[in-house]
C-alpha cells in the first residue's frame, strides 16, 4: 500500500512540476540505492529549506518505532540525486545532524502539526538529515 501511495505522489510531483496536493511544493524525490540490495529507489519526502540553500529532511516514518528504509540507504550511500520543484535533478550529499544542530532543525519540523504528532507516537529520536549540493 505504501508503495502505491508513494508512486501516486511521485506521479503527481512529475505531472505538476513538483506540486502535490496536500504538500504544495515542499517535497523532493530522493533517488537512493538500497543499503543491502543495491536496488535504486525513489522516495518522496517533505523538506524545509536549510540556511545554506540545501534541504532538511526528517526520517519520521509517521512516528513508527523504526526509521524508514530510505534513512538506512542514505546512511550507506550519502551521495545521491534529488528531484527538486523548479530545478530538476540536483546532486547532493546527505549528512545526519546531531546535537544542537539536529534539535534546531527538528524544531522547524515539530512546528508543523503532522511532525509534532509523529514524535509523540514514537520513543525514538527522529533523525534529521541535511542535504547539501555537491
Amino acid at each position: 500500500m505504501a508503495d502505491d501511495w508513494n508512486q501516486r505522489v511521485i506521479d503527481s510531483f512529475r505531472a505538476h512540476e513538483g506540486y502535490v496536493e496536500g504538500f504544495g511544493r515542499r517535497l523532493v524525490l530522493l533517488h537512493h540505492r538500497g543499503a543491502r540490495s543495491g536496488t535504486m529507489r525513489i522516495s518522496p519526502v517533505m523538506t524545509f529549506a536549510a540556511d545554506d540553500g540545501g534541504w532538511l529532511v526528517a526520517a519520521s516514518k509517521g512516528g513508527a518505532p523504526e526509521n524508514p528504509a530510505w534513512f538506512h540507504n542514505l546512511k550507506a550511500h550519502p551521495d545521491i540525486v534529488i528531484e527538486v520543484p523548479g530545478e530538476g535533478e540536483v546532486a547532493v550529499h546527505v549528512e545526519e545532524l546531531t546535537g544542537e544542530a539536529r534539535d534546531a532543525a527538528w524544531a522547524r519540523f515539530a512546528a508543523h502539526q503532522g511532525f509534532a504528532s509523529y514524535q509523540e507516537r514514537t520513543a525514538r529520536t527522529i533523525p534529521v538529515l541535511h542535504l547539501t549540493r555537491r
